[in-house]
């Protein structure tokens, strides 16, 4: 599979990983290990929460398992909210890399997209390599480009709600319109197939959290979605045939034994 490209950074990955909500640090541990994710993305206020159970042994596993950290401003609703927890992350965890949200509605976490170019704007002035979590509205994403970003993370469907694909046709369009751009779909996957699905429609990449760890079996999981993360970007770049109406025959005619006869 084809390298990612990020900001002119590269990554042997397409696959970027949540750490929220696995039944233990151990299971996050090996989730990661089998999934073998680009980057992994971190709360700030889930890490830097002393009094949350198990605090210090999360802290030690990023430290332990070796990954780029992604940090992320989850449950911020305004830009001075979103723009203080980037500025936080960065001291917190050393990166310039920030996954920007900026939610606009508490019932399905959508983001705000006009609050968003904004926060946008202001990060990537103070240099922060800004992944926006945006819908699929090509008019939206074509402001964040403006804002200088350079890569964005439209939305499948809500956060955690692992209803896959809900308006596939944006999407597409999106895809189509923005060729160069590095699109990763974040939020709203549930399955594997879902997953591949959208790298065969040719996205740079899938964010998830929620469809792994809150799954029965987490490592596993992880290492389906790895694998169909992989398998759709191969499919994608083997140049699929196109779907027809109409049957093709594929199997050859020459040297048939068999013949067809108007006599019965």
């Amino acid at each position: 599979m084809s390298e990612l490209t990020l900001y002119r950074q590269t990554f042997p990955s397409r696959l970027l990983l949540g750490t929220a909500a696995y039944p233990s640090t151990e299971i996050l541990r090996q989730a990661v290990a089998a999934a073998e994710p680009a980057m992994i993305t971190v709360s700030l206020r889930r890490a830097g929460s002393a009094a949350e159970t198990d605090g210090q042994g999360f802290w030690a596993l990023l430290q332990e398992m070796d990954v780029p950290v992604l940090p992320n401003t989850a449950g911020c609703q305004s830009v001075q909210e979103a723009v203080t927890t980037a500025r936080m992350a960065r001291e917190v965890f050393a990166t310039d890399w920030i996954k920007l949200e900026l939610i606009g509605d508490d019932d399905t976490l959508q983001p705000d997209v006009f609050q968003l170019v904004e926060a946008a704007k202001i990060l990537i002035d103070e240099g922060f390599k800004v992944l926006p979590y945006c819908t699929e509205d090509l008019i939206a994403c074509r402001r964040l480009l403006d804002a200088g970003c350079e890569a964005l993370m439209p939305w499948a469907a809500p956060i955690g709600s692992g209803l896959g694909v809900v308006h596939g046709y944006a999407l597409q369009v999106l895809r189509e319109r923005l060729p160069d751009v590095p699109l990763i779909i974040d939020a709203g996957l549930g399955l594997p197939s879902q997953a591949a699905q959208v790298m065969e429609w040719g996205f740079d990449g899938v964010l998830l959290n929620t469809a792994v760890s809150r799954s029965g079996d987490p490592v596993a999981m992880a290492r389906a979605f790895a694998q169909a993360t992989a398998a759709g970007r191969a499919a994608y770049l083997s140049d699929p045939v196109q779907p027809h109406r109409h049957a093709r025959a594929s199997t050859p005619t020459v040297g048939q034994p068999f013949w067809h006869s108007e006599e019965y």
